[in-house]
């Protein structure tokens, strides 16, 4: 009677060795892509961008391909000058803007955060519709600074190094937060060129990432009040302003009446 054939013992080595290969295999791929998928949680959360944003926590991160401050200006200058877009400012979006930015400062007014002798200061004007739009509103003594002038209503002026006194202003604006470099000089010279009690009214995009010539991206006003250190806010909402979708008021510290 012949006894029944069994599986050699190096075979049933083999077998054993490759179902606890495959095992092990499993596992490390298993805990090796855990925290791949926390993270996506984590960047989905966040409601940022893209995986490379800041974290919700810091709220502020300066985009990188600045090799030099004169890169940087040249490439703000590449907008400043396009000349399509100066005549699209000049002409289809002039009295557009202007009605906008009136509609704004009316509000202000009634808040008594600007009045009709009020000093003020457009910050990064471009071509000067709100500063025109100022003027409309009673705030005749207005003017703007920006890289390329534009008379009578736009001077030349570096918003990272304000060419004024300090303490002359008693309200200032500026819808181009996103375009600082130096975050945290921009909010220097506005606090330095402001006078005690004076307002700084800030326009600024957190939910949106339009502008390729941008050089930050703020994703929360915790960063600013932070950097406004020598002010405190007054209040935060939301508006619609030329794909901007927060207004941010600030005013500054009367250190006398403080002390």
């Amino acid at each position: 009677m012949e006894t029944a054939k069994t599986k050699p013992p190096i075979l049933k080595y083999f077998l054993l060795s490759l179902f606890l290969s495959l095992l092990l295999l499993f596992l490390f791929l298993l805990f090796s892509l855990q925290p791949r998928r926390t993270q996506t949680l984590l960047t989905i959360t966040t409601n940022h961008p893209s995986s490379s944003a800041v974290s919700s926590s810091e709220g502020l991160k300066i985009r990188p391909g600045y090799t030099s401050y004169d890169s940087y200006i040249q490439r703000q200058l590449n907008k400043t000058l396009n000349p399509k877009l100066r005549k699209i400012w000049t002409t289809r979006d002039w009295d557009r803007k202007i009605q906008v930015f009136s509609s704004f400062f009316d509000e202000l007014k009634l808040q008594n955060l600007l009045s009709n002798s009020s000093k003020s200061l457009c910050v990064g004007a471009r071509v000067g519709q709100e500063v025109e739009a100022l003027k409309r509103v009673g705030v005749s003594d207005s003017i703007g600074i920006d890289l390329v002038p534009f008379p009578p209503l736009v001077m030349k002026g570096d918003f990272h190094n304000q060419p004024f006194d300090n303490e002359t202003f008693d309200f200032e604006f500026s819808n181009v937060f996103d375009h600082a470099l130096y975050p945290h000089k921009f909010v220097a010279e506005i606090e330095r060129t402001l006078k005690p009690d004076g307002v700084c009214v800030l326009h600024v995009a957190l939910w949106k990432r339009s502008d390729k010539y941008s050089a930050n991206d703020l994703y929360s006003v915790k960063p600013l009040v932070k950097m406004f250190q020598r002010s405190q806010l007054v209040r935060v909402r939301k508006i619609d302003g030329f794909g901007l979708d927060t207004e941010v008021v600030f005013r500054k510290k009367n250190m006398i009446q403080g002390s």
